[in-house]
């Protein structure tokens, strides 16, 4: 701290803290422990370091060794493992010992990696770093020699070099070079392949920590709002910001990299000594994100002023909500603006080059390549595409929550017999007699066993669905095989009258849709039932809070609040109530039975409220604002969620139509059109005068192709329609199975 100034020298200190926790620590990265190019412990001098590689060479082989030595009671298993892991740790720390010098001489240049490195939080010093990565650059350098060599000698001996480079002519002086021509072929490949792979790789890892440290920017400003309301929550609970930052570290399974950046102000106090006012300065200077930079910096000010923290955070937080929505208005017209752009570019653009491709064909100046590449790469393709951009647009909630952590650990997992109880045999292999208290434990373990086996069986017997209910993906396990038999099956007993491709294709095309149906059919319904009760929950969920907050206010504890709700409830939460409540009954702490109602719901709303709820709990008792504030952070999500569906709805109906434009246009092309020249070229052929195009004109090729294309395009569109309205690929499924049988039903009913 320069006294003279007032002020703190964050970035002198910052960066002296991490090299005292460098050395001091050892970290883990990749699953290894990341540690100083040091030899038992003795470090590396740096006169042997530049003057005498070998020597050092032979120092961290040494350092292996005695490495071994320790690991010597390893299990017998790991040996192996643990030998190779240790040469990979010695061959990546050799540039190091080469270029440590040279690579400290330019650190300058390498201040940005450094900030980085810090950023992604990857666990090592910007020296080793680029030791790794020039250690599999060359890794990758030597793979991409081996490989041309192999390029090089299929195309110059197998294959054979093209005319236009054997038959080059120099001049009289240079003439000679013709000679080698293909040795200098060779070495262009091998030259090329080595530092390609080579220079590739570390680019790479010049960019990864760049990538990374963007990668936790995204998810610390997703986060950001509501650690925001969790800490003004516990605020207003009475928590100081200390321990408000201590509690906001531990919730690392809700918060996520928000908790990894206060843990680290956390550990700045701790293990530093710092006070709080340096700790929030050093978090600032390394953070990837800039409002969490923001938000730490304007609470540095508000420390200063001697202002109320509460406040401060209450203000952040309705700021943020206020942003939120702003921001989903925005994301909302850009939804729009791609839905448009996918009505035009791949519903009506594709029938238009259909059209232009069936009218050039029938006239003889052109081939249906055109529109078999539009039906089968444009139309599935494209949608992927504009799916991809949405999911990546989209303000993603990141899946299902972490459980949460309770104190009373509650295994229902089958238990094995004790080691010790056992029967043991002696040397001879002869049993060896065991007394009768010892049978009776083994016998009371065995029963138990059986029991618990006994009751999974019959659970899983009473409600065989309810792993596909919990996760819809293990409907794939019964219904992939059925389909694969419902494709099979028919194909073996009619497969002596298959006689041509054509007659496969024709033969083999209603049951794959029939496959695609049993699978997709199952998972769907799983998944809408998952989801709509997911909705009751959620939509229930401020409701619940707000009770809760009411009866708090008239002076009942949390316990009596929940037994209340558990006896007059009567919505889809009452069930759940009831659980929390007989939780309590049992013996279970409060907190405990709420976390493990929020682990059985797994949302993340549910989780981070109950979270906020229990960690409150755990500090004061006092969880009346507490409530109140989880219950409008609650409400505005269920709000801004509800905006989305009513402001999506227009824009699934728009898919609907363009997709019935698109089906009944191509159905009208194949029952009048195309019908009308397939009539011709039949009267043609019996006047007995060549017909052209006409003359071999399939009608039931084209009408297969423009069944497909209803087929991709409702599949597609579906797709489309569940990403833009609920963020949801699987929530697609619907609207494609009710497109696919609509496109389905017309060419085989009607056609």
């Amino acid at each position: 701290m320069n006294s003279e100034n007032g002020k703190i020298d964050t970035a002198n200190m910052n960066e002296k803290h991490v090299s005292e926790h460098t050395n001091e620590h050892s970290m883990l990265h990749d699953g290894q422990a990341l540690e100083q190019p040091v030899s038992n412990n003795r470090p590396i001098s740096r006169k042997k370091r530049s003057g005498n590689p070998k020597a050092l060479i032979e120092d961290l082989l040494t350092s292996l060794s005695l490495r071994g030595k320790r690991n010597a009671n390893n299990p017998p298993g790991s040996s192996i493992e643990n030998k190779l892991i240790l040469y990979l740790n010695i061959l990546k720390k050799i540039p190091f010992v080469i270029l440590g010098d040279k690579i400290q001489e330019k650190k300058d240049s390498y201040a940005n990696l450094q900030t980085q490195l810090k950023q992604a939080r990857i666990p090592m010093s910007y020296e080793m770093y680029i030791s790794n990565a020039i250690f599999y650059s060359l890794l990758c350098g030597i793979a991409g020699a081996i490989l041309g060599l192999l390029v090089a000698y299929t195309v110059v001996s197998v294959i054979g070099l093209p005319g236009q480079i054997t038959q080059l002519t120099f001049g009289s002086s240079t003439a000679w070079l013709l000679q080698f021509k293909e040795l200098f072929i060779a070495l262009l490949i091998i030259v090329f392949s080595t530092f390609s792979l080579g220079g590739v790789t570390y680019a790479l890892f010049m960019m990864y920590p760049g990538f990374q440290a963007s990668e936790r920017k995204g998810k610390i400003n997703r986060q950001l709002p509501y650690a925001v309301t969790f800490m003004y929550a516990m605020s207003k609970g009475g928590m100081n910001i200390i321990d408000m930052f201590k509690a906001l570290a531990k919730s690392v399974n809700t918060y996520g990299e928000v908790s990894l950046e206060v843990d680290a102000i956390v550990r700045d106090m701790d293990y530093f000594g710092h006070d709080l006012r340096t700790a929030l300065s050093n978090a600032c200077e390394i953070t990837p994100s800039d409002r969490f930079q923001e938000l730490m910096y304007n609470l540095l000010t508000v420390i200063d002023s001697g202002g109320s923290i509460s406040k401060y955070f209450q203000d952040k937080s309705e700021s943020y909500l206020l942003k939120s929505q702003t921001d989903q208005k925005g994301f909302l017209e850009t939804l729009g603006l791609l839905a448009e752009s996918y009505v035009t570019a791949f519903v009506a653009g594709p029938l238009f080059i259909i059209i232009m491709g069936v009218m050039m064909a029938v006239m003889g100046s052109g081939t249906t390549t055109m529109i078999y590449a539009v039906i089968y790469g444009v139309l599935p393709v494209g949608s992927v595409m504009f799916v991809v951009m949405i999911s990546m647009i989209t303000p993603s909630e990141m899946g299902e929550p972490e459980l949460l952590p309770t104190r009373a650990e509650l295994k229902h997992d089958i238990p094995q017999v004790p080691q010790h109880l056992h029967q043991q045999l002696d040397e001879n292999g002869i049993l060896i007699e065991e007394n009768e208290e010892k049978v009776k434990q083994r016998q009371y373990y065995e029963g138990f066993i059986r029991s618990k086996k006994q009751l999974n069986l019959k659970n899983t017997l009473k409600n065989p669905l309810a792993p596909m209910f919990a996760n819809p993906l293990f409907s794939a396990i019964v219904t992939v095989p059925l389909a694969l038999l419902a494709l099979m099956i028919p194909f073996a007993l009619n497969m002596h009258s298959i006689a041509t491709p054509a007659q496969l294709v024709d033969f083999i095309d209603d049951k794959l849709v029939l496959s695609l149906f049993i699978v997709l059919v199952p998972l769907a319904i799983f998944h809408e039932i998952k989801n709509m009760k997911k909705k009751k929950i959620e939509n229930n969920f401020p409701d619940m809070l707000k009770k809760l907050a009411s009866t708090n206010e008239t002076g009942m504890t949390l316990r009596d609040s929940i037994n209340l709700m558990a006896r007059s409830d009567t919505n889809s939460l009452s069930k759940e109530t009831r659980k929390i409540w007989n939780d309590i009954t049992w013996g279970l702490e409060i907190n405990d039975s709420l976390i493990r109602f929020a682990n059985r719901l797994r949302t993340q709303v549910i989780t981070r409220s109950l979270s906020l709820i229990t960690k409150a709990n755990e500090s004061s008792g006092d969880i009346g604002e507490v409530l109140i504030v989880a219950a409008r952070d609650a409400a505005s999500e269920q709000a801004m969620r509800r905006e989305r569906s009513m402001s999506m709805m227009i824009y699934i109906v728009i898919i609907y139509i363009s997709f019935l434009v698109f089906v009944g246009v191509i159905f009208v092309i194949s029952t009048t059109f195309l019908s009308e020249m397939a009539a011709a070229g039949e009267k043609m052929a019996a006047s007995g005068s060549s017909g052209g195009f006409l003359g071999s004109f399939d009608l039931d090729a084209y009408t297969q192709l423009f069944k497909h294309a209803a087929l991709i395009q409702g599949l597609s569109s579906g797709l489309m329609a569940g990403a833009m309205g609920e963020g949801s690929v699987m929530s697609g499924l619907k609207h494609s199975i009710i497109m696919m049988t609509i496109g389905f039903l017309i060419f085989t009913l009607f056609i």
